[in-house]
This record gives C-alpha cells, sequence and structure tokens, in this order.
C-alpha cells in the first residue's frame, strides 16, 4: 500500500493523523497497548508475534494490532520505520 492510501484509510476508519515511528535493530518483549494500532511500514521490517504466531511485514505492508492484545515485535537488521495510526 502506498502512503497517501494508507492515510486516506486511516482518516475512513477514524484514526487520527499517524505518527512516524522508527526503531532501531532489537526486540521489545511482551506487551500490549491500550489503543487500537494500524501502520505501514515505511522502510526496514518488523515481526509481530501473537499468540505462538510470527509474521514478518516490510516496506509497503500494513500491520494491525488490537488494543489489548498481547505481542512481542523484532525490528529486523536495519531496524523499521512505520508510519502508526493509533485509537482508542
Amino acid at each position: 500500500m502506498d502512503r497517501d492510501t494508507f492515510i486516506r484509510t486511516l482518516a475512513d476508519e477514524g484514526f487520527p493523523e499517524p505518527v512516524l515511528i522508527t526503531r532501531e535493530p532489537g526486540h521489545m518483549d511482551e506487551h500490549t497497548h491500550p489503543f487500537e494500532a494500524k501502520a505501514l511500514i515505511v522502510a526496514g521490517e518488523i515481526t509481530i508475534s501473537t499468540g505462538g504466531e510470527a509474521r514478518v511485514y516490510r516496506a509497503g505492508e500494513v500491520f494491525h494490532v488490537a488494543a489489548g492484545l498481547p505481542h512481542v515485535e523484532d525490528y529486523g537488521p536495519q531496524g523499521v520505520q512505520y508510519l502508526a495510526g493509533r485509537k482508542g
């Protein structure tokens, strides 16, 4: 998905303006967020693991994490940069 389409989709779904997040290579232990998150990968990659299942997201792909969902985040060898919409 391209950036403009993603931003329009977020607006249509009631998300506020997205923020650009940059993470260095690494790992974030299992955690939850009090908000729903939808993000477009701009550069690098991120692996999101939930319920024993892991999925890698790369540039142009979108991930969605529901509020309160326990998950683990692993950032690729070049880290990751993504546009994140958060609501809730």
